[in-house]
């Protein structure tokens, strides 16, 4: 069964390009399934029925998973059983017919300005880490880029004369995305005045880099902004995705058009920007509530 994950994961890799946090993704949650049927003594997946997929799924919500979670991995299980399917490696699908559990929508977190600017006034630009947080914070803020895809970025990637930046995003898509005028300052500097002091291989493409020379990584970065919204003293819950979830809601506070923010945000479908728009109208209902005299 292991070697049919290998296999899954190889066709997803190859065929469809998706990316390697992804495929990690659904490597984890499948080998996770797949040693939930070895307990049951089940060595072939054509022995699965649909009975083995309810009994797992029922024991993540046993372990407290959360209903996104139960949900993704019912996802990983239909893909796979899916491809095998295809592949004629299996008689039936016992996923056919299983609904997802009902997710409730969760609106993202998000600072204000205020809050924002405060985070972004925290690196200390008189320090080469510091002028490299500032650059990596004001780049997340002015582009809405994903975290994975900041630290993912080369320097190449980025234009510094023409104001934007390239990234690749799910599925290996290209985007580009323009800079305003404070990023791409913040972006320059780090590039002329710290890099420069961090890089310790001429030939290292990578834009970001931690103290010792090398591409800075996810965790890193985590460790960067908690720090920062700490000096801050901002007390909501910081995600890697926070200032991401600003930059869409505050551009279309702003009156900017939803395709834009859609196309900037590498969203494929506008249902997932459109979240963004029920986000700010709840936050008019609160503007309302405090300000108007009969509310």
């Amino acid at each position: 069964m292991d070697k049919l994950i290998e296999r899954f994961i190889h066709y997803l890799a190859v065929e469809r390009g998706l990316a390697q946090n992804t495929l990690e993704s659904y490597a984890r949650d499948l080998n996770a399934y797949i040693e939930f049927l070895k307990r049951g003594g089940i060595v072939d997946l054509n022995q699965t029925r649909r009975a083995n997929i309810i009994a797992y799924l029922a024991e993540l919500q046993r372990k407290g998973r959360a209903t996104t979670t139960i949900s993704r991995n019912l996802a990983s299980l239909r893909a796979f059983y899916g491809f095998l399917l295809r592949d004629g490696l299996l008689d039936g699908d016992p996923t056919a017919n299983l609904e997802s559990p009902k997710i409730e929508k969760r609106l993202p977190k998000v600072l204000s300005v205020a809050e924002v600017e405060s985070l972004l006034e925290g690196p200390d630009g008189g320090t080469t880490a510091g002028v490299r947080d500032k650059a990596m914070l004001e780049l997340l803020y002015a582009t809405g880029i994903r975290v994975s895809e900041l630290v993912s970025l080369n320097i190449s990637d980025v234009n510094l004369n023409m104001g934007f930046l390239k990234c690749y995003g799910k599925g290996s898509k290209e985007r580009i995305i323009p800079l305003g005028t404070v990023a791409l300052q913040s972006v320059s500097d780090y590039v002329m005045r710290s890099r420069v002091k961090l890089v310790r291989n001429p030939s290292e493409e990578s834009l970001f880099l931690n103290h010792h020379g090398q591409r800075l990584s996810r965790q890193g970065f985590w460790k960067i902004i908690k720090k920062y919204a700490h000096t801050a003293s901002i007390d909501k819950e910081i995600t890697p995705h926070t200032l991401r979830h600003s930059f869409a809601t505050h551009l279309l506070e702003n009156g900017a058009d939803l395709r834009a923010v859609q196309e900037m945000l590498g969203h494929a479908d506008i249902s997932t920007t459109q979240i963004y728009t029920h986000l700010t109208k709840s936050r008019l209902k609160e503007v309302y509530a405090k300000a108007h005299p009969r509310a």
